[in-house]
Parts: C-alpha cells; structure tokens; sequence
C-alpha cells in the first residue's frame, strides 16, 4: 500500500489549484489511457511538463505481487532518465487510486511524488468562489469551475440574491447562501448551454424561486422541440430588482438566439457567451453559424457602445492565465475593446467579421447536442453520464475553436 508516513504525500485538487494559478514548477505524471489523455490535460498559467505512460502498460509484467514493485520495476527501465528530480512530481488518475501506486513507486525511486486525490474527475468537479465586491449593500460574488473553464455568479444585496449562470453542482451556491446568509430570489441563465448542464432547473426546483430563460432558447435548435422544463421568459429590457439594485436584460442574438447579457448598475455586465476576456462566442453551437454570425456581430456592436469603464463578467475561459491578479476574469470593456481579437473583428464591416468567424470553426462537438437536450428537459441523465458529457474544457468561444482545429 502507499507509504503512511507523515510527511504528505497528496494534492488536493485546491492544492493543485493554487499551484496552477501562481505558476509554479512541477511535473505531471498522467496515468490515464492515452484517449483520455489526449482528450483532456490539466493546464495552468504556464506550460507544464508532462509525460503520459499508461498504467496498464506498467503492469505488463507479472514477475511481481506487489503493484508498486511491478511499477518500480516498470519505471526503471528507462522512465526514470526523463523524469525531474528538482520538482514535484504529480501522480494523476482518472480517480486518483491506480496514481497513489505510481507516486508511492516514485518515491521509492528518490522522488519528490504526490499523488492528486480524486484524480482528474476531482479536478474537474472543483469550483472556486471569488469576490467581485462585497459589502451588505451590494455583494458580486464569482464562482469559478477552473478545469472546465465555466463561470457563475451571485449578485446579492441586503439578503436578497440572484445566481446567474448557475452550473451543474447545486450544492456550492446552497453552501454560500448559508454562509452569507442569502435568499436566493432569482436564477438566471444567460441562454441554454451546450458545453455544460446548468443548475438552474434544479435550483429552482429545489428553493422554489424562479428559473428565468429567453423563449427563443426554449427550443432545441437541432432536434426543434420546446423546452419541458418549467421556466419564466425573458425579454429585452426587462429588469429585476436584486435588493436596492436593478439588473437590465439584454437580448443579444448570435451564440444563440435566445442570448441575454445582464447589466447591473450600469457597471457591471454579464456577459455569458458573448463577450469573453480573449475571445468571443462562437455563432456555429445550434447548427447554424453562417446564419447566426451576422445576427452575432449586430449584438456585440450593441454592447460596444457601452460605456469603456463598464466591467465584463463572462460565461467562460480559455487559459487561467487571463485571469487578473486577484484571480479573477473581470475586464473592462474599453480595455478588451482593444486587445480582444474577435471584438477587434467585430468592429469590422459585417461582411469581414463573418468571413473571419467561419473560417475560424472546428469540428462540431456532438456531446454539446445532448447536453442541449438534458437543459431543455428533452434528455435526462445521471451523474455518472453528465460527468462524461461534460468531459474536458468548453470550447464556447472563436479562440478556443480555433487553436482546437490546429491541433
């Protein structure tokens, strides 16, 4: 069994987190099958080195009774030549069990091994809240799902709260309204998501507040049926009073057609897929992105004419790394005005910025049609199955699309 010694031999996946966003030195051993791996690596802010042998293939061998001799031995054939002995070293599983084996026979070797508990599924179902600004009159809290790269958010303000964009696992926006102690009035999903299930139909369910979504999301844009979850409409212009404070919807077709931003104060805006700290949405997720790129470019002209000093909230990630240096993925508009590359397209004439959107797509994700069909209610799913689809990071926006076609 792995060493019981008392000097630590594990990452949380917090642990891994921290490491991750301050760009520290360490090497990964990834222990999954080559697929998996190749579908889906652990990133941070920096590159990190890394090396994936299968563990299957570190048991070929049956001289031995013991697994971690068999991977001892395995190692010691050649693997140990490439590995780092002046960084950590971290054992990584699908569940973080065959990797405690490995990191016990690396540290048998002479190495600096962890292994990551729970694995990569841990990592991918850590979320991580950070504040926007706190106070008891206005509080932006936002949570984060980094190896997916999702975003949510709670606005709160005097006890009162609205989720926007909740995502799948409800229990982390139940465990903050109990710590500061909120009553969730609102759920708001900017538009229905085909990278991830969202969490607000079983919010609603749960603490009986309404579950906002704009019709035009209410149907499936493949399969073309309604919607058979419960949810209340919304409109443009149609505001909602979170304590003393007033959010105004903006519908903003072009990811989807039911696309809305959020605007709070006129200070903070949440934008879902449409504008992202290094990108912009990509127009082609319901089959249509020749006929949804120009409706796309009219909604992001819309938004550009608010305001520079107005704060970008947005739906997603690429890379860590865009993040600020408190952490969080919060922009200002005049800031990304100049620097975003698809709002620098966007401030072209139609016709270029639809050129470059279309030139700019991959292969069309097929797990992202039924993860569409579990939120319209079409599809249900249990957690072993939503794990699966929701498998890996987004690829809701042009960048991402873009550096995936050229892999």
């Amino acid at each position: 069994m792995p060493s019981s010694d008392s000097s630590p031999t594990v990452w949380q996946v917090e642990t891994l987190h921290t490491h991750l966003e301050a760009g520290d030195s360490f090497f990964i051993f990834d222990v999954r099958n080559e697929d998996e791996y190749e579908s889906w690596k652990i990133e941070g802010t920096v590159e990190i080195p890394m090396m994936n042998v299968p563990y299957y293939a570190m048991l070929e061998s049956d001289e031995f009774d013991d697994v971690i001799d068999s991977f001892k031995a395995y190692l010691q054939q050649g693997t140990v030549e490439k590995l780092p002995r002046e960084v950590p070293i971290l054992a990584v599983c699908a569940k973080g069990d065959t990797s405690a084996f490995v990191a016990e026979a690396l540290r048998r070797l002479g190495f600096p091994a962890f292994n990551l508990e729970g694995g990569t599924q841990a990592w991918g179902d850590h979320y991580h809240p950070r504040v926007i600004t706190e106070s008891e009159e206005l509080a932006v809290y936002q949570i984060g799902r980094p190896a997916r790269g999702c975003l949510s958010y709670v606005v709160a303000s005097n006890g009162t709260a609205a989720i926007i964009d909740p995502l799948r696992h409800v229990e982390h926006y139940l465990e903050l309204a109990q710590e500061k102690s909120l009553a969730y009035e609102l759920i708001l999903d900017t538009h229905a998501h085909a990278d991830h299930i969202s969490g607000g139909p079983t919010l609603a369910e749960k603490i009986g507040a309404p579950y906002f979504l704009h019709p035009y999301d209410g149907i499936h844009p493949i399969d073309v049926l309604p919607a058979t979850i419960p949810y209340e409409y919304l409109r443009d212009g149609q505001t909602f009073q979170v304590g003393a404070h007033e959010m105004v919807t903006l519908h903003i077709p072009g990811h989807t057609l039911g696309n809305v931003a959020y605007l709070l104060d006129g200070k903070y805006l949440f934008t879902g897929d449409s504008i992202f700290i290094e990108s912009i949405a990509r127009p082609d997720l319901g089959g249509r992105g020749d006929t949804w790129a120009p409706i796309h470019h009219q909604s992001l002209r819309r938004l550009l004419e608010l305001p520079d000093d107005t704060t970008v909230l947005p739906a997603h990630f690429s890379t860590l790394n865009e993040s600020d240096d408190q952490g969080l993925f919060a922009a200002p508009l005049g800031t990304l005005r100049k620097k975003n590359g698809g709002l620098l397209e966007a401030q072209k004439s139609q016709q270029e910025f639809v050129e470059y959107i279309l030139a700019s797509l991959p292969k069309f994700p097929d797990e992202y049609i039924e993860i569409k069909r579990v939120n319209a209610g079409l599809a249900k799913v249990g957690e072993s199955k939503a794990s699966e689809l929701e498998l890996g990071k987004n690829i809701c926006a042009v960048a991402q699309a873009r550096d995936q076609a050229n892999t």
